[in-house]
């Protein structure tokens, strides 16, 4: 059978897919060890989880190329989850790095406007998981700073008004939030978490991972696996298995 034939009798499969849009912790995830690899990991044939993490970016940038990422005509029905994931570089103090720098209620307000835009392409509140900021290991970060030629242009406690922030957000939308910074200080110590003091380490990673999932099983659980295990292919007739019936 030829390919073109194959394809007209087939019904055309939509992965479903998960959007993981933020700064540099989300472009960085899919790294050996990534929390965005690992989310990819366990979805294999039930879900793509597609990187939009854009390194150095704030919410007042992020809210205007989020129409240029996500759209109806980018097929947001299986769009089954998004995150969005900033604050890092928003908190960053306005006198030391006015580049990356957001005022607090503008960034609020930032993620308010990319919450309606979800939900003005159908993408609803319940598929909507905003992400604080980690905290801000501030000894290990001025190291990197200082390597720059630069001075701390960040403080943990500023990060924190941030998260909190963020956290409002959610319950102001109607969405639902991981509180990275509250929930990595529940333990004292938590520099194991960050490799320099700004950006997730391994263990850090598996922590977000291991939170996240906790949060995305209930929406995702129910997903097929996108095509019959192969033992369940028939082999004499394929094309019964792969091209007609309901996916399984």
């Amino acid at each position: 059978m030829a390919l073109a034939e194959a394809g007209a009798r087939g019904r055309l499969l939509l992965w479903p897919r998960v959007v993981l849009f933020g700064d540099s912790i989300t472009e960085f995830s899919f790294q050996e060890n990534g929390w965005g690899a690992s989310l990819a990991e366990r979805l294999v044939r039930k879900c793509d989880v597609v990187n939009r993490g854009l390194s150095g970016y704030n919410t007042r940038w992020a809210k205007l190329v989020l129409p240029r990422l996500i759209s109806k005509s980018t097929g947001t029905e299986s769009t089954v989850a998004v995150t969005i994931f900033f604050g890092a570089n928003d908190s960053a103090l306005k006198d030391l790095n006015p580049k990356q720098h957001v005022p607090l209620e503008e960034y609020a307000a930032n993620l308010k406007s990319m919450i309606q835009y979800l939900k003005s392409v159908d993408i609803a509140e319940d598929r909507i998981i905003l992400i604080t900021p980690p905290p801000l290991q501030e000894s290990a970060w001025e190291k990197e700073c200082l390597a720059k030629g630069d001075k701390l242009n960040r403080s943990n406690a500023t990060t924190g008004q941030y998260a909190q922030a963020c956290v409002q957000v959610a319950r102001d939308c109607g969405t639902e939030v991981l509180d990275l910074w509250t929930l990595m200080q529940k333990n004292q110590d938590f520099s194991s978490y960050l490799s320099d003091g700004l950006h997730l380490s391994t263990k850090g990673n598996s922590f977000l991972a291991a939170q996240l999932w906790a949060r995305l099983e209930k929406k995702l659980s129910a997903l097929p696996l996108l095509l019959p295990y192969w033992r369940d292919v028939d082999h004499t007739n394929p094309e019964a298995s792969l091209l007609q019936g309901p996916l399984q």
